[in-house]
């Protein structure tokens, strides 16, 4: 068991199940978008991010992205940190069919893969320095990445070979990225693809 500091907040029931045997934390679902109208919940998940911050892992599909941009709204200047699951097709076993997005949420990643989760997110086993450069808008400019000629294109080729939602706005790449890596280690990720 990995053993976290922090709460993570997942999408539902399923998750927190397939969390609970490989984590030791506390795991709050948010109900899918119930969240959006439960208003206790969202006073404890804002309540828990101020306190200690908050981990926040949901399905790399659409709606999960939506779920993950609205906990970022409620809890404001929170620490907030955003643990991805890769992008996989396929169907979790208790489901007759697979989702609209034909993705696995994270009731259907392996022990493994969420800990690998963890690990790129920096939320175990790694440090970064504190005075790490960190990737702004401009660099995401500079790099082809927004507001260029087929960016939206480029960046969904290399969030799927990042094995990350492929659908991230620039804005919620440069979080994402800047929670995974390091300027340096982005520009290698970049350089990596390229060659692929």
């Amino acid at each position: 068991m990995i053993k976290l500091d922090c709460p993570v907040i997942v999408e539902g029931k399923y998750d927190k199940i397939t969390l609970e045997n490989v984590i030791d934390a506390l795991i709050i679902p948010t109900n899918g978008f119930s969240v959006f109208k439960d208003s206790q919940k969202r006073d404890l998940i804002r309540l828990l991010a101020k306190e200690n911050g908050v981990i926040v892992m949901t399905d790399s599909d659409n709606a999960g992205n939506l779920i993950r941009a609205y906990i970022k709204k409620i809890v404001g200047d929170s620490k907030i940190i955003n643990v991805y699951v890769p992008s996989l097709k396929g169907k979790e076993k208790r489901k007759t069919k697979a989702s609209k997005e034909g993705l696995l949420g994270v009731e259907g990643m392996s022990p493994e893969m969420i800990e690998e989760a963890l690990k790129r997110s920096g939320v175990i086993g790694r440090e970064v320095p504190q005075n790490a450069r960190k990737i702004t808008k401009n660099d995401m400019y500079l790099l082809g990445l927004s507001g260029r000629d087929n960016c939206a294109l480029k960046r969904k080729q290399l969030l799927k070979k990042m094995e990350l939602p492929e659908s991230l706005s620039s804005s919620a790449m440069i979080d994402i990225v800047n929670t995974l890596y390091t300027y340096e280690e982005f520009i290698g990720v970049i350089e990596n693809a390229e060659e692929i």
